[in-house]
């Protein structure tokens, strides 16, 4: 199983976010960083070179064949936008979505172009909802994970079987 290649690093946050440019996107890091401590209670870890996550779970994929550890919430100050990691998949209700504000989704992602186009109440509420969901789910996938017995070597594909 092939390892995911973005990884917690020892890096500094407070660093990193101090070389963000322009101005406005490093003034609007600094905030997203203070919001996203305040709801999740986590402290803040970089991610590769650009990512800021909170919290820490074992990801697993069948599909992808990967593997590692992964954040619950976090975000990056990229050059075209602020990107957001907050499963935006599972935020279906568009009333909700359209309380948010200005933004465009893909994957697992909202971006935003400056914290001012989005509604912090409702960006607060989203995080904390997808937190509290990512804990949950994790949590219960260790679990099952822990109480399964180890598994029997299969024996299809073996000659002469």
């Amino acid at each position: 199983m092939a390892e995911i290649k973005t990884k917690a690093t020892k890096e500094s946050v407070a660093k990193f976010i101090k070389t963000i440019e322009p101005k406005e996107k490093q003034v609007d890091s600094l905030a997203l960083l203070k919001l996203f401590t305040k709801v999740t209670g986590e402290k803040p870890v970089m991610w590769g070179p650009s990512i800021v996550g909170f919290g820490k779970y074992n990801y697993k994929s069948d599909k992808r064949r990967q593997e590692g550890d992964w954040f619950h919430v976090g975000f990056s100050p990229r050059k075209q936008n602020l990107t957001l990691y907050i499963l935006a998949w599972k935020i279906e209700d568009p009333k909700e979505l359209s309380k948010l504000g200005k933004f465009k989704r893909g994957g697992g992602c909202l971006y935003i172009n400056k914290l001012a186009d989005v509604d912090q109440k409702v960006l607060v509420k989203f995080i904390k909802e997808i937190y509290i969901y990512r804990k949950k789910i994790h949590k219960k996938e260790e679990r099952l994970r822990d109480a399964r017995p180890p598994s029997k070597p299969s024996s299809r594909g073996v000659a002469g079987r």
